[in-house]
C-alpha cells in the first residue's frame, strides 16, 4: 500500500529524517519534559545538515533576554561552501512558543536542573531539534538504568528461547 495524501496509515513513519541523536542525554539525565523546536539556521548549516552531519554530544539550551539558544553543538562547515561558509560551534537561536520558554526558564533555574537537545532531525522539510528539561543522575541512578536494561533483554531473550522451545 502507498502512503497518499489522503492515506491513514499510522506506522512509525512521521516524516521526520533523523540526523543527530544525544543517546548519551538518556543516559546521564533524568528526563522530565520534551519539546520540539524549530532552528534558525544558514543556508550552508542546512545542506550541511541534510549531509547528515552533526553532533549533540556536548549541547544545551540557554534562555537569554526571553530567547532560547542552542549552544556547542556542531554541525560541521558544508564542504561546497565558499566565504558564505558558518561556523562549526556557532549558537543557534530555537524557535519556540513564549509561554514554553517561561515555563523552561522557570524550571531551569531549579537547582540540578538544565536543558538538553536529545534529537535533531528534519520534519517536513525543515529542520527542528527535540530538547528536554532534564535533572542529573547519580552515578548510582546510572548503574541502576544499565542493570534494570540487562535484566530486560534477559528476560526478551528467556522468553524467545521458550517461545522457539515451544514451536520445536
Amino acid at each position: 500500500m502507498t502512503k497518499g495524501k489522503g492515506s491513514k496509515n499510522k506506522g512509525k513513519d512521521d516524516g521526520r529524517k533523523l540526523v543527530a541523536q544525544n543517546k548519551k542525554a538518556r543516559h546521564d539525565y533524568h528526563i522530565l519534559d520534551t519539546y520540539e523546536c524549530g532552528l534558525v539556521l544558514t543556508g550552508t548549516e542546512v545542506k550541511s545538515l541534510r549531509q547528515g552531519r552533526a553532533s549533540l554530544v556536548d549541547g544545551f539550551v540557554q534562555i537569554d533576554g526571553h530567547e532560547a539558544w542552542l549552544h556547542n553543538v556542531h554541525v560541521p562547515e558544508y564542504a561546497q561552501g565558499t566565504w558564505t561558509n558558518h561556523s562549526a560551534r556557532r549558537k543557534r537561536k530555537l524557535l519556540m512558543h513564549r509561554a514554553e520558554i517561561d515555563k523552561l526558564e522557570s524550571k531551569s533555574q531549579e537547582s540540578g536542573h538544565t536543558i538538553v537537545p536529545l534529537s535533531l532531525y528534519f520534519k517536513g522539510g525543515r529542520a527542528k531539534v527535540e530538547i528536554a528539561l532534564a535533572k542529573g543522575k547519580k552515578e548510582y541512578d546510572k548503574r541502576q538504568t544499565l542493570r534494570e536494561q540487562q535484566d530486560r533483554r534477559e528476560a526478551e531473550r528467556a522468553m524467545s528461547a521458550a517461545r522457539r522451545r515451544q514451536r520445536a
